[in-house]
């Protein structure tokens, strides 16, 4: 069993029947009472953020976490399948374990976080930003440029966006998949 001197940024540990990770924390030693942890952790398994404090010295109960690069095949009434891209083994996980699962392309790379004793998986993750064609968009009103207007997009993957004016149906744009939002657009 850990303590909390063991806590730092990206250990996993099981906390309210879910296991976190550690995304910030904070040792504080105050001048009257004892020194304690805050912790600020996002969940593996749905991406809710909490924070918890415990007293310095506390048991807290660490879990080994393993990321594995697969690649997405295809979606269907099953789930979404993904290929390990080593061993060739195809999982299946149903769409209530898939965040943004309209912005999955076919021959995507994500990471898919597994429980190491259990070898069950949690979550996956796509990369920060990833390359998207626009497939439709409305038509931007030339001189309707004051306050950076966007109008709506529909991508290849049929996920909907706004984008800004100057970017047209055909154009590639890069995608920041947390946020779900426009970074540029891109030229090949």
């Amino acid at each position: 069993m850990a303590t909390t001197t063991d806590i730092k940024k990206g250990v996993c540990m099981k906390f309210n029947n879910d296991i976190y990770n550690v995304v910030d924390f904070q040792h504080v030693k105050p001048g009257k009472g004892g020194a304690f942890v805050r912790a600020k952790m996002k969940s593996v398994t749905n991406g809710r953020v909490i924070e918890n404090t415990w007293n310095s010295g506390a048991s807290i109960d660490v879990v080994r976490v393993e990321r594995r690069k697969y690649q997405f095949l295809y979606k269907d009434d099953m789930g979404f399948n993904f290929m390990d891209q080593n061993t060739f083994e195809q999982i299946t996980l149903p769409e209530s374990m898939i965040e943004n699962g309209d912005l999955y392309k076919e021959g995507q790379e994500v990471e898919i976080h597994f429980h190491a004793e259990e070898d069950k998986p949690l979550s996956v993750t796509l990369p920060l930003s990833i390359v998207l064609q626009i497939t439709e968009s409305e038509v931007g009103v030339k001189g309707d440029t004051a306050n950076n207007p966007m109008k709506n997009a529909t991508l290849e993957t049929g996920a909907k966006m706004l984008v800004p004016m100057f970017v047209n149906e055909g154009d590639k744009i890069r995608v920041n998949t947390e946020e779900r939002a426009y970074i540029e657009r891109v030229k090949e």
